[in-house]
């Protein structure tokens, strides 16, 4: 299953690789559900996909799953709600090993996640093996959308020192913030949570062709394909998160940094975790033949 903060699906795959179930229900991560509505959801989603089938094992993706794992009464009260419905234990993994998994059946690669935050991880044999970035908003997550929005921020800054704010992308940011004046600018942007800064980073993709916004999109790329070099030994590269999505102008230059890699594009959460679920239960043949989910 893919459990997030605000939804989860399950999926029942069988020995063949065939997809013969599926579940929905609320948010499953603790931290923003709280443990006991969490632990039910988990279970009511797997209930619905199982419907009455006998289940040889559960993947449980979740961003923040170090978290869960350190907390054992947080575990305890997943397997208690899980075999209430006639599930083993859970096997925990994070949503960048469930990102890898649903852009790749291979066992060994590496996912480059660039969301709000951002984070390549080396996979190997299923599970991660080595990291670069993830450090937070305050340290790192170069490329991310919180860096683009930072950026953006930045150059505006730049711009009204210099007495020319009129680039569109520097108009958009003032627009946005409702700002006018240099110290206006940070004052605003200080009174705001750090990540909201994130919120900004679709305005450096809508003025594509500004040189400014083009600028920035072009680091952006640059950081990110510099996170995916440090830790690939092998295998796939799978771009996943919408900052990397095709199309988009830090996803199409991150492509164009990466030509010469096998670069793949992610697909929903529950294929990674339905292939994991069934490389662990039934394995690699298996897991390579689930396709759909």
């Amino acid at each position: 299953m893919d459990a997030g903060g605000s939804s989860t699906r399950a999926v029942a795959v069988d020995a063949h690789g065939a997809v013969v179930g599926r579940g929905s229900a609320g948010g499953a991560n603790p931290n923003s559900n709280g443990l006991a509505a969490a632990a039910s959801n988990v279970a009511a989603a797997v209930a619905a996909a199982l419907d009455g089938r006998v289940c040889a094992g559960v993947v449980l993706g979740m961003a923040g799953s170090s978290k869960l794992l350190a907390e054992p009464a947080a575990m305890e009260r997943y397997a208690t709600a899980l075999a209430g419905v006639g599930a083993p234990r859970p096997r925990v993994v994070s949503d960048a090993e469930v990102a890898f998994a649903s852009g790749a059946a291979e066992a060994d690669g590496v996912v480059l996640i660039a969301g709000t935050g951002s984070i390549a991880m080396r996979i190997t044999g299923h599970r991660r093996a080595a990291v670069a970035g993830g450090y937070g908003w305050l340290l790192g997550d170069e490329g991310s959308a919180f860096w683009l929005g930072r950026e953006a921020v930045r150059a505006a800054l730049a711009a009204l020192l210099a007495g020319d704010a009129t680039g569109p992308l520097v108009r958009a940011v003032l627009d946005d913030t409702g700002a006018s004046a240099f110290g206006e600018l940070i004052t605003v942007v200080n009174n705001r949570p750090p990540i909201a800064l994130a919120q900004l980073a679709p305005l450096v993709s809508a003025h594509a062709g500004d040189p400014v916004a083009d600028d920035i999109a072009e680091r952006a790329a640059t950081g990110l394909a510099g996170l995916a070099r440090q830790v690939w030994r092998g295998g796939p590269v799978v771009l996943a998160g919408s900052v990397a999505g095709p199309g988009t102008p830090v996803g199409t230059r991150l492509r164009r940094l990466l030509d010469g890699f096998d670069v793949r594009t992610a697909d929903n959460g529950v294929l990674g975790a339905a292939r994991l679920a069934a490389v662990a239960a039934f394995g690699e043949r298996v897991g390579r033949a689930v396709t759909r989910a």
